[in-house]
């Protein structure tokens, strides 16, 4: 008598090491873990640390003032206001500019966690009402947190950089490495135009990608289902953004 075919064994789970690993040379098995353990501290403190180390640098190396006037330059009528003023606002101006650039910059890590918490329910709304998914807020948080860490490759890559000798006065926090066209931009020229060309970013492209195949692992979804509400999203707020920088900047 022939006897039934053996059940394949579930995968054995991953420990925290091993799915951030996982996450740039096996994505799936990753995701597919979260649904076991939707923990997602340690990419959370992983993006911390070398966000941290491009803040220390750029302080050191680059120096606040430095920061914020290349900030400034980003935006030609805020610059052109700031020029229009006499020297003794103008030194206020900066001065306000650089604690609050400070203040952000040390605060970092609670700023990407509120963006971060935002576009899980974003991405988890839309998959669920609109592709009808079955997905918890845990597990969208998790899968956008993992896919975040390529981010650390972009906060190390503009830490080298700047050690390696960059010129400060071309150093902005905004776009801090050659990893995609804008960089190569003046944004005072056509700023609407440099959003865009910076929005063509090989890293935050990779971090896409990372976030569809997460919600496709986690879920009973197709990866063109995915990829499309991802990218469609990308894309609306990338022009939402150049749209507002051409009206105001």
């Amino acid at each position: 008598m022939s006897t039934a075919p053996a059940a394949p064994s579930p995968e054995p789970p991953l420990s925290e090491i091993a799915r951030i690993v996982d996450t740039f040379v096996a994505p799936s098995k990753t995701f597919a873990d979260l649904k076991r353990n939707a923990s997602w501290w340690a990419p959370f403190v992983l993006v911390a640390i070398a966000s941290y180390i491009l803040v220390g640098v750029a302080a050191q190396k680059v120096g606040w003032e430095q920061i914020v006037e290349n900030e400034v330059k980003l935006s030609p009528k805020r610059a052109a206001q700031i020029e229009s003023r006499p020297a003794e606002q103008r030194a206020q101006a900066i001065a306000q500019a650089v604690t609050i650039t400070k203040i952000i910059s040390y605060g970092i890590p609670l700023v990407n966690l509120a963006v971060l918490a935002i576009i899980a329910a974003v991405l988890m709304a839309s998959f669920n009402f609109g592709a009808g998914a079955e997905i918890s807020y845990k597990i969208s948080l998790a899968v956008v947190m993992y896919a975040s860490l390529p981010g650390i490759l972009k906060a190390l890559l503009a830490a080298g950089s700047i050690l390696a000798g960059l010129n400060p006065e071309t150093f902005n926090f905004q776009n801090p490495v050659a990893t995609n066209p804008g960089y190569f931009m003046d944004a005072a020229v056509s700023p609407a135009l440099y959003i865009l060309a910076s929005g063509l970013d090989v890293i935050i492209l990779w971090t896409l990608a990372l976030t569809a195949i997460g919600f496709s692992a986690v879920s009973k979804l197709k990866r063109g289902t995915t990829f499309a509400v991802v990218f469609g999203w990308y894309v609306l707020v990338l022009l939402m953004r150049a749209g507002f920088t051409a009206a105001f900047a």
